[in-house]
């Protein structure tokens, strides 16, 4: 039986799987992505999260814990000089896992770890998005439909702000001479089928 064992050995040592943890965590902040085995990216997530939390501080003491962690200084000046600017406004949740399917040589799960706020495919607009503060349960109980708080991305109006700012299209607008390439065509076999009498 295993109850109450969390840790995945990954079928290591300690100090062996230290050191993989380490040089994992380290190409990941320098590389923003990296691929791995599945079991790898779920040991990883729960390593380096922390870590990313601790750089929100900035301060020498923070900067050597994360050192004793990572052994890698570039890794770590990445992490406090880079990563940090781009985390700031998160509350957790910095890396995505995604599955890949399975390596042809041992049939391993493959999967992709990256950070969340280096893609720009699943990311857009979660940069410009407003913070929620407030106390949260676990229940949820203070979150029902009366107390729902909407989080605006900045930069892009409400609906309400575009029916009242939309111009209507005007008759000298409609006639205006910037005329796309496809109407002027038809507009000109048009002209040439009917001669004016």
């Amino acid at each position: 039986m295993r109850h109450g064992d969390k840790i995945n050995n990954l079928s290591r040592t300690a100090s062996h799987r230290r050191a993989l943890l380490n040089n994992l965590a380290s190409q990941l902040i320098t590389n923003k992505r990296i691929t791995t085995t599945l079991a790898k990216a779920k040991a990883l997530r729960t390593f380096v999260e922390p870590l990313i939390t601790k750089a929100k501080d900035n301060t020498t003491h923070q900067r050597r814990i994360v050192f004793s962690h990572l052994q890698d200084k570039e890794a770590v000046k990445e992490l406090f000089d880079v990563v940090r600017l781009k985390v700031e406004g998160r509350p957790g949740g910095y890396t995505r896992i995604i599955k890949l399917g399975t390596r042809v040589g041992d049939n391993a799960e493959l999967a992709l770890i990256e950070l969340v706020d280096y893609n720009e495919i699943y990311g857009k607009g979660v940069a410009g998005q407003k913070e929620v503060t407030g106390k949260r349960s676990r229940r949820g109980g203070g979150r029902g439909k009366k107390g729902a708080t909407a989080v605006a991305v900045e930069g892009t109006p409400s609906v309400a702000d575009a029916e009242a700012t939309s111009p209507e299209v005007t008759d000298a607008e409609a006639t205006s001479p910037e005329v796309t390439d496809a109407t002027a065509l038809t507009d000109e076999t048009n002209s040439k089928e009917t001669p004016a009498v």
